[in-house]
């Protein structure tokens, strides 16, 4: 991370003068591992801190093509490829980074197309320093995964290059006349779509909302995912042959056992994510101002509540907002609520900033764009005004003590440290569980706990022909933890239906 900001046309140029330095990517075959590796990072260019706090356009600009070869040029081609260990879809990454390094984008573009449908969503929202820039070797030689080749920002590029070119060709089997429905619309279910089509069965996807996309449309603001992205890759799955039934709730206007014996359907695929919000628990959340996460970003995002010329959608008004939570959910929610027009917007999270969850660059740019961080800390209640609003929260501070069963840092309250902050919205961010609707009306599907569905290693639920996946099997799941689970029930369900 870079503490100057730069423009693009600016980082464009000091990526172009690296290229002319080393004649790239004419002489790459000529340099030295150690002077690939010495090559710095190439920044993210990006709208200014003080100006993208005040609209709904994406932060991160996208890498220029001259960016593009020298940030390729920095992979060491290691023979093990421990970055393909990292991903969850085993994309060939050492494959589509040497292409894009030679400036061959669309056969690198190719190269992930063959594991991966969305590499558009991917290349923008998944934790790759958490997966496969963790494991990559020029991240532990600079002991600092930030510091890997950046992966996420190459495959975002190839991928709104391969678009603006309108390349969406997929090859697909023939028809094998059989019928397989998907419950949710989200990646995993967005993923087992593309991977069933192009093996050429029948797909319906039956999603709750009228739109298509899920957590990505809903859960994930304009500001780090546009909405357009999404629905091209949803545009591309149509062209291929899926269909999309919208406003179709499976558990009320059809269980899955009538999918199955009603309407025909060979197989089905239920990946309807953990949409129920957890709350803390503490005096006060029936107040008016207070909100669950999910609640506030479906209503900015799907509802665009931003847009108030044209959106009906009502959203509160807010002066000082505490969003409760650390990970990037929370860091959505409170950078939202910054653009909708709060003054003021804290993250209060109970641990410090090295155990938070959230991606390190979404902290970076929350901080950049003025969002407090109250570390440490964690609400006790909140407190009401006569009208039954919240006027404000009742707080604790905290140390670390030892590791718990997540590995890290249990936090303590410290006695007497009892304070007050002058809050009239309070957000919760604080993850999700499991919604009831498929499990309370499908008896035969097994569940633990927590009330996700259990399933074996192919997807298979205990109910014959029944698979699933994301986040109604792992729980809160990331973008690409997901599409890998998609793509495992894909490989199911079709040796399923060949049986």
């Amino acid at each position: 991370m870079t503490c100057g900001y730069k423009d693009p046309g600016t980082l464009d140029l000091e990526a172009l003068a690296v290229r002319e330095n080393l004649n790239l990517p004419q002489g790459l075959n000529q340099i030295k591992k150690k002077d690939r590796a010495a090559i710095p990072q190439q920044e993210m260019p990006s709208q200014e801190a003080g100006i993208r706090g005040g609209n709904m356009t994406e932060v991160a600009l996208g890498y220029s093509e001259n960016q593009v070869i020298v940030e390729a040029s920095r992979c060491l081609e290691c023979a093990n490829a421990p970055c393909v260990k990292g991903c969850p879809v085993s994309i060939d990454i050492p494959g589509f980074i040497g292409a894009a390094a030679k400036g061959e984008f669309d056969e690198a573009l190719d190269i992930i197309k063959e594991s991966s449908m969305l590499p558009a969503i991917c290349g923008r929202v998944c934790p790759q320093e958490k997966q496969c820039m963790e494991t990559c070797t020029l991240g532990k030689i600079r002991k600092d995964p930030m510091e890997s080749v950046a992966i996420g920002r190459i495959e975002r590029f190839l991928a709104d290059r391969g678009a603006e070119k309108g390349d969406s060709t997929v090859d697909k089997a023939p028809s094998t006349g059989k019928k397989v429905a998907i419950v949710g619309s989200g990646p995993s279910g967005l993923t087992t779509a593309a991977d069933l089509a192009r093996l050429g069965h029948e797909v319906t996807v039956f999603e709750a909302f009228h739109k298509a996309g899920g957590v990505t449309v809903y859960g994930i603001p304009e500001f780090r995912l546009p909405k357009s992205i999404v629905q091209r890759e949803v545009d591309n799955l149509e062209a291929m042959g899926v269909q999309f039934v919208y406003d179709f709730l499976v558990g009320r206007t059809r269980t899955v056992k009538e999918l199955m014996e009603k309407d025909g359907y060979h197989a089905v695929y239920v990946a309807n994510g953990a949409g129920l919000p957890k709350f803390m628990n503490i005096p006060g959340e029936n107040l008016v101002g207070v909100f669950s996460a999910n609640e506030y970003l479906t209503r900015a995002n799907l509802m665009k509540a931003y847009d108030t010329e044209k959106a009906a959608t009502p959203i509160y008004k807010s002066r000082k907002v505490a969003v409760f939570g650390g990970g990037n959910v929370a860091m959505d929610a409170a950078r939202t609520a910054l653009r909708l027009g709060a003054e003021e917007v804290h993250i209060v999270y109970r641990r410090t900033e090295k155990e938070m969850p959230a991606r390190v660059e979404e902290v970076h740019h929350a901080r950049e764009e003025g969002i407090i961080f109250d570390l440490l800390t964690n609400p006790t209640a909140i407190i009401s005004d006569d009208q039954g609003r919240v006027a404000g929260i009742e707080c604790l501070q905290y140390e670390l003590g030892e590791a718990d069963e997540s590995g890290r840092r249990r936090p303590v309250a410290i006695e007497g440290s009892e304070f007050f902050m002058d809050i009239d919205t309070c957000i919760t961010a604080l993850g999700n569980s499991s919604n009831p609707l498929v499990t309370g009306t499908t008896p035969e599907l097994d569940t633990n706990k927590w009330g996700n569905i259990t399933v074996n290693e192919d997807g298979m639920t205990s109910m014959p022909g029944v698979f699933a996946g994301g986040d109604i099997v792992q729980g809160a799941a990331t973008v690409i933890l997901a599409m890998g689970d998609g793509r495992t029930a894909a490989r199911g369900i079709h040796e399923y239906l060949n049986q």
